[in-house]
């Protein structure tokens, strides 16, 4: 049975921020909004949740995973950034971009791109997202909640719902987001940025 609770998006409940982080350090898998789509997340060694988020979107083995962050000091401890490229991780977070970086040892394998060794770093710009990681006291393991024969992302919380009853643990119903993504840049090459997947975040911004 799925939990829902009803967070509001400006100003959430310290309680229920609480209760959604308890589910995520028991294993739980939550579906939780965002500053662009709805998205799914879990602890980052919560093997068993990552497994079921895996089938769940039906991810294949070179699916890029991103940990969701509260900023940037965390940076150090999970990705490898050159100077010029943190400056640039600072001009554009928090906000709606993904940036993909050579991970450090810190990140467990079953996170990292499976070759390149690369994790993907997300600070986002939502107060309920800023309020579970706060609580939670380090990154969480994030994804879209992209399901595999939808069009778009997740957006209506009625849809999450609906779509995720008995497949997560907890809903956390914030309201409506967005139905456009993240702007995926990579920097792990060590070239300047590159373009994964265009998105929320505008281009203009980056180049």
């Amino acid at each position: 049975m799925t939990e829902v609770l009803h967070i509001h998006p400006e100003t959430p409940q310290p309680r229920l921020i609480r209760q959604a982080v308890d589910v995520i350090r028991q294993g739980g898998l939550i579906a939780y909004p965002t500053d662009t789509t709805y998205a799914l997340g879990c602890g980052i060694g919560e093997k068993d949740a990552l497994e079921r988020l895996i089938r769940l979107r039906r991810l294949d083995d070179k699916h890029q995973f991103t940990l969701l962050c509260p900023d940037l000091s965390v940076l150090a401890v999970f990705a490898k950034v050159d100077n010029p490229d943190y400056r640039l991780l600072k001009a554009h977070t928090p906000g709606p971009y993904t940036f993909i970086l050579k991970a450090t040892h810190e990140v467990p394998r079953r996170l990292m791109h499976p070759k390149k060794r690369t994790i993907g770093i997300r600070v986002p710009d939502h107060p309920i997202c800023q309020a579970l990681l706060a609580e939670q006291g380090g990154p969480i393991m994030t994804s879209t909640a992209h399901l595999p024969d939808d069009e778009f992302p997740l957006t209506d919380p009625q849809d999450v719902r609906d779509f995720l009853q008995g497949q997560v643990d907890l809903v956390i119903d914030g309201g409506f987001c967005g139905v456009t993504e993240t702007t995926v840049i990579s920097l792990a090459d060590g070239t300047g940025p590159e373009v994964v997947r265009e998105g929320a975040g505008p281009l203009d911004a980056i180049f």
